[in-house]
């Protein structure tokens, strides 16, 4: 019979491995620690979302919407969605659940997988993985500054260098509405330079024109009007309110006149955290104003900002080089068939006090197993054999220094005290 063929992962999704998930879980830390610092609780949300959701929040015309949704009709016929990006989510968790009354202005963070049919790319994947936080109530300039402000402290202290956040604004109902038919009119009078998705955009949705990757287009919209030319007075006044805050707290940002971000839901304040060496796709993350989402979702009339970050892209820009994942402490290596249960109670009571610890099977040799313990990067290995159950004391290797400690390890002592052994040796 024919050995079966190895399945392998989906096209676009893939296996994190702990080299890669350590540096995840850095991130992860770095995040929950300082968002909390600003006032921010975790919130998790479903993966799994009613299709309207995100067609409601996102607009029909956004390339997530039209091409890259993981959509399919469920068993009672509801159309379901993988949900391609957060922000609806806590939206609609937001509203429903009450907290758009009991706490209006409330701070949320969020991190997990999202999923978008694009095509795979570095640091870019079907399914991603984001952390993002949200602010809803405030519609004041503060609230602006102190996200960005909050995001900049947050890449500082991830160790991301070589990234810059780019800010702009959207305007508003009252601004954009005249600013998207300038906009209309200019890509008609270049028509024939744009894209087949651009003629679309152009009857859909002109703002879209600005967000096109085709390199003819991007260099035509070069030119376009830019909508900080003609803001209202009270886009103006918040605009230069939020860059004058982030002035005066030294907070590094460039005016990117051209951004309008991927999403509908925008307004205002918008931003994007920019990196090299990741190519032409380079964005690690961004946000921005969206004072009208809640109501647009159910909600009352409730402002919003927010941002997401790419945690894939993140690890890609992070300083310095990708480590192996650390090995543990010790690893017990039994010898005998009657070291196994002495070695497992061991291993116990070393674990229950927090020390790592390996533990290898009995029936090899001890050269076999140093081997072992040396593949798995461990600082100690501690010997049981049938001398040792005698003496009532294990030998220990030191297989950083290649030095043995017969007799040094009383295994009837506490387990506090072993393991306080165990991390004096690892420190020396």
């Amino acid at each position: 019979m024919p050995k079966p063929s190895a399945i392998t992962a989906v096209k676009g999704f893939r296996d994190v491995l702990p080299e890669e998930s350590r540096r995840w879980q850095e991130i992860e830390a770095t995040a929950a620690r300082v968002f909390r610092s600003y006032g921010f609780g975790e919130i998790r949300v479903p993966v799994l979302e009613r299709t309207e959701l995100f067609a409601r929040s996102l607009g029909d015309t956004t390339d997530v919407v039209e091409k890259e949704m993981y959509s399919f009709e469920d068993r009672d016929g509801t159309w379901v969605t993988l949900r391609p990006e957060a922000t609806a989510s806590v939206v609609r968790a937001y509203v429903e659940s009450g907290l758009v009354h009991r706490d209006a202005r409330a701070r949320l963070w969020y991190g997990g997988p999202m999923f978008r049919r694009e095509r795979p790319q570095r640091g870019r994947y079907r399914q991603f993985h984001q952390i993002g936080a949200e602010v809803f109530g405030r519609d004041d300039p503060l609230a602006d500054a102190e996200v960005l402000l909050m995001l900049a402290r947050f890449l500082s202290a991830v160790g991301i260098g070589g990234v810059r956040i780019e800010v702009n604004s959207l305007g508003d109902a009252a601004c954009r509405p005249a600013y998207r038919e300038r906009l209309r009119a200019f890509g008609e009078a270049h028509r024939e330079g744009l894209c087949g998705d651009c003629h679309r955009r152009l009857e859909r949705n002109p703002l879209r024109l600005l967000d096109c990757k085709v390199e003819s287009c991007r260099a035509i919209m070069t030119r376009a009007p830019v909508m900080v030319q003609h803001l209202c007075a009270p886009c103006r006044v918040h605009f230069d309110a939020v860059s004058a805050l982030l002035d005066r707290e030294g907070v590094s940002y460039a005016l990117n006149t051209h951004m309008v971000r991927g999403l509908d839901y925008y307004c205002r304040t918008a931003f994007e955290v920019i990196a090299e060496g990741l190519g032409a796709q380079n964005a690690v993350g961004g946000g921005g104003r969206y004072d009208g989402l809640v109501a647009a979702l159910g909600g009352p009339d409730v402002p919003g900002i927010g941002f997401a970050l790419g945690l894939e892209r993140l690890a890609l820009v992070m300083a310095g080089d990708a480590q192996a994942a650390p090995g543990p402490e010790a690893v017990i290596l039994p010898l005998a068939d009657a070291a196994v249960a002495p070695a497992l109670s061991l291993a116990t009571r070393l674990r229950d006090q927090g020390v790592s610890v390996g533990l290898e099977p009995a029936g090899r040799s001890l050269k076999a197993l140093l081997r072992a313990a040396d593949k798995q990067h461990a600082r100690l290995a501690v010997i049981v054999g049938e001398d040792e159950l005698k003496s009532g004391r294990a030998t220990v290797r030191d297989l950083a220094r290649g030095e043995d400690r017969r007799d040094a390890f009383d295994l009837s002592a506490p387990g506090a005290d072993l393991a306080r052994w165990v991390q004096t040796e690892v420190r020396a």
